[in-house]
């Protein structure tokens, strides 16, 4: 095992060289995160999907804490074992070559070759890329609703017209029922490609596909029969309380 020195600056290395806007993802909380600044006792985050406490800074003599931890247990370190807003040092430990972040498990291991991170991948666009309109029912209900939007002061609702609140109520109604009908669409393709209970994340945000049990009632004769059998009276179960 590497002393903990080796490891940090190997860290920071890796931290210098993240691209401009590398976006990382918590592995509990599911915040997402940016490295703002790097330096020899800290490494500065900032949130993304916070609008207080934006930033923070994440001390080393906490991630040689962690790095104990990881090393000196078998299996890993638990993520559950985590003080409180203390899961941003895994996300970060992440991006170390000999560290990992296994969600199923719930830990944060050390393992010999290539390792994946909590960096969110995000595609850039080309400069010269042109975009299309796309032929959607909510997107062009969208377009109609934003122009309706900019041409009217709608911070002060009670100050519009009747014609201009009606004419934003029906366009509000439109994108709702368009967008939920490509909603669907989407929905249909990611449940084939999300396992159960394990939360994806994106740009934007995360998403995760639970599963349901349905529950049928019992016959009702196979219940009083059940009760008999526990000593209850079948006039004391079908009797109605007065």
């Amino acid at each position: 095992m590497a002393p903990f020195s080796v490891s940090w600056h190997n860290l920071l290395e890796e931290l210098d060289d993240l691209s401009e806007g590398a976006t990382l993802i918590t592995p509990l909380s599911h915040d997402r995160f940016r490295i703002s600044d790097v330096q020899e006792q800290r490494v500065v985050i900032e949130f993304l999907d916070r609008d207080i406490d934006e930033t923070r800074p994440l001390q080393r003599d906490q991630f040689e804490t962690m790095y104990r931890r990881i090393t000196d247990e078998r299996g890993g370190f638990e993520l559950d074992r985590l003080p409180p807003d203390a899961d941003p040092y895994p996300a970060v430990w992440s991006l170390h070559p000999r560290f990992e972040i296994d969600e199923d498990e719930g830990v944060i291991i050390e393992k010999e070759g290539p390792t994946s991170t909590q960096l969110i991948e995000t595609e850039e666009p080309a400069e010269d890329e042109e975009r299309t309109e796309p032929d959607l029912q909510v997107y062009s209900d969208a377009l109609l609703l934003i122009d309706a939007l900019e041409r009217h002061e709608v911070d002060v609702l009670e100050g519009l017209d009747t014609n201009a609140l009606v004419n934003i109520y029906t366009l509000l109604s439109d994108v709702q029922r368009s967008a939920d009908d490509l909603r669907q669409d989407v929905r249909g393709v990611l449940l084939g490609r999300l396992h159960h209970d394990q939360p994806v994340a994106g740009q934007y945000g995360s998403v995760q596909r639970t599963s349901r049990r349905n529950r049928t009632l019992k016959d009702e004769e196979q219940v009083v029969e059940t009760m008999e059998d526990a000593g209850i009276d079948r006039e004391r179960i079908t009797s109605v309380d007065s």
